[in-house]
């Protein structure tokens, strides 16, 4: 388990934790990809819940990213539920990319 720093707020560490799922089509973290709209956790369930969208619908990747969100989360301190909320508004679009992602890609 990953202990929760009391300097560093929940959603901070859970965005960290997020930035190792790497999208194997692009090699690029999904926190970069700015596929990650928001992360809450609600103390007394232990239930942490990410609010997120994908890059198309349809995306094949759903179970893959699905699969690697909930055992990134899950390793932290007080999370033992994970409820991912794909959603389509906002629509991503390479705007939500980091400068760091766009560079990656060659979209600089």
């Amino acid at each position: 388990m990953i202990n929760l720093n009391t300097n560093t707020t929940f959603k901070a560490q859970a965005l960290d934790a997020l930035a190792t799922v790497i999208d194997p089509e692009l090699g690029v973290d999904i926190v970069n990809l700015g596929l990650i709209y928001n992360v809450t956790r609600d103390p007394e369930l232990n239930l942490c819940s990410v609010t997120m969208t994908l890059t198309i619908m349809g995306c094949p990747l759903t179970g893959y990213l699905n699969t690697h969100i909930e055992q990134a989360l899950l390793a932290l301190d007080g999370v033992d539920q994970v409820l991912i909320n794909l959603v389509w508004e906002p629509a991503w679009s390479i705007d939500k990319m980091s400068r760091a992602a766009k560079m990656t890609l060659g979209l600089h």
